[in-house]
């Protein structure tokens, strides 16, 4: 039985969803969310074979929640269930295993099904230890390079106090400079793995140590003040990761 996660923001189309992935007998609904912290944070928990995705949530895109997707180590595969057909070659781009429209066709799913099958069967069932992460650029030599341009920009790691989305730019923010760049937030937490650089929001990643105070939030969530004084949010998905972190 394949167990699958359905993020969509309209409840009705979640509803049917699931009804129409129960009717396959092959498929079980271990979790919904409507947002991307949700559902970030519903399949860190539940692990599941496949994420049916819609692409136009209220106020987020499940292209992000692809692009972090990316980066678990039990990497689920990811069918995009969506109304618009024109995001269709960026969701290839990020290894999606298929792409269904609304309005939603049985037959369709059912296929989109037994794909997701043939290719959880093909892998090994019990693979081989990944080998040891050889270290990153930045774990190496202390330094990012950034791209701004056509110039490229050699930042050090430990000057960076966070990393923001910010009207589809990325904004690299040190003490004395912000640096925009083109390259999403998610590459930059790629290319970080490894640095005192940690994902704490949807749109942020701080240096946790520039960080000058923990202030608590509504609903068990935080602010950072960082060392120049400016506020980073830290939602409740990445907040356990940054208690254990930091020692609290």
């Amino acid at each position: 039985m394949l167990k699958a996660f359905i993020v969509d923001d309209e409840p009705l189309a979640r509803d049917e969803l699931a009804y129409i992935l129960h009717r396959t007998k092959r498929v079980d609904v271990v979790g919904e969310a409507e947002s991307l912290e949700e559902a970030l944070q519903g399949i860190r928990k539940t692990e599941p074979d496949a994420v049916f995705l819609d692409i136009q949530l209220a106020e987020e895109s499940g292209l992000e929640i692809a692009q972090q997707l990316q980066i678990l180590d039990a990497r689920p595969e990811i069918v995009f269930a969506t109304a618009y057909d024109e995001h269709a070659l960026r969701a290839f781009e990020l290894n999606a295993a298929d792409y269904i429209l609304k309005p939603y066709d049985e037959e369709r799913i059912r296929k989109a099904v037994e794909k997701i099958a043939a290719l959880r069967e093909s892998r090994p069932s019990s693979p081989a230890p990944a080998p040891l992460r050889p270290p990153s650029a930045p774990e190496r030599t202390g330094k990012l390079a950034i791209t701004i341009e056509e110039r490229i920009l050699l930042v050090n790691v430990g000057k960076i106090l966070y990393i923001t989305a910010e009207e589809g730019k990325t904004l690299v923010v040190t003490a004395e400079q912000t640096y925009k760049v083109g390259e999403p937030l998610v590459t930059f937490e790629q290319k970080l793995q490894g640095t005192p650089i940690m994902r704490v929001h949807r749109a942020y990643l701080a240096n946790v140590d520039e960080i000058e105070e923990i202030q608590p939030w509504f609903h068990s969530t935080c602010t950072l003040i960082m060392r120049n004084g400016a506020k980073v949010p830290v939602s409740r998905t990445y907040l356990k990761e940054l208690k254990q972190l930091i020692g609290l």
